[in-house]
């Protein structure tokens, strides 16, 4: 190289900062991490409940497994299940059905923020609305041809953000391509149940 060509410098990359909420930084020193070492990514939540009178019981979510190890929450987090009193219930919380509108919600809400601020986009809002189509002729026992759960679930996403319509559509797209609840919907998963008396 002549002492008369001179290189561009290169631009730096700015370090990730936090944004919408989301402690980007450690975002994606999460994603390092677990790309250096894969077993960190294995992780069992876990789920303890009790019945507390009719359709009404109480689950209580306190720690899990997670990198490596057990983990306990700041603070034991509990949600209670009921059915309104159309459906025999006394109305003491959603029912278990509507857990799981609530958790497909909660899980592409939660990656739309993620990936919109590892992407530096500053979300404005994000409001959606999910629903199910149950026939309850299956779970009441009266047709063997009706299924038990929800046969339809649709869920629509309203996003703001300072970016443009086209990157706010494909970080949705991005949300619901890598959305836990929504694999375990769409692909189904073994479940055991065991029963002690």
């Amino acid at each position: 190289m002549s002492a008369t060509t001179v290189e561009k410098p290169t631009a730096a990359k700015k370090p990730p900062v936090p944004m919408n909420g989301v402690d980007t930084p450690k975002l994606f020193a999460t994603i390092a991490a677990v790309a250096d070492q894969r077993s960190l990514a294995q992780f069992r939540f876990r789920a303890d409940g009790e019945w507390i009178s009719g359709t009404h019981m109480r689950s209580t979510m306190s720690g899990f497994y997670g990198a490596g190890g057990d983990m306990q929450r700041k603070a034991p987090h509990s949600a209670d299940a009921d059915h309104p009193e159309v459906l025999c219930g006394m109305d003491h919380g959603p029912t278990p059905v509507e857990f799981l509108l609530h958790g497909l919600a909660a899980c592409i809400t939660a990656g739309i923020a993620n990936i919109a601020s590892a992407r530096g986009i500053t979300l404005h809002s994000v409001d959606c609305s999910v629903e199910g189509d149950i026939d309850l002729q299956g779970i009441l026992g009266l047709s063997d041809e009706v299924r038990n759960g929800f046969g339809d679930i649709r869920a629509r996403f309203h996003v703001k953000g300072d970016a443009c319509e086209e990157t706010l559509r494909k970080v949705v797209a991005q949300a619901v391509a890598r959305s836990a609840v929504l694999d375990v919907l769409r692909n189904g998963v073994p479940v055991s149940i065991q029963t002690e008396c």
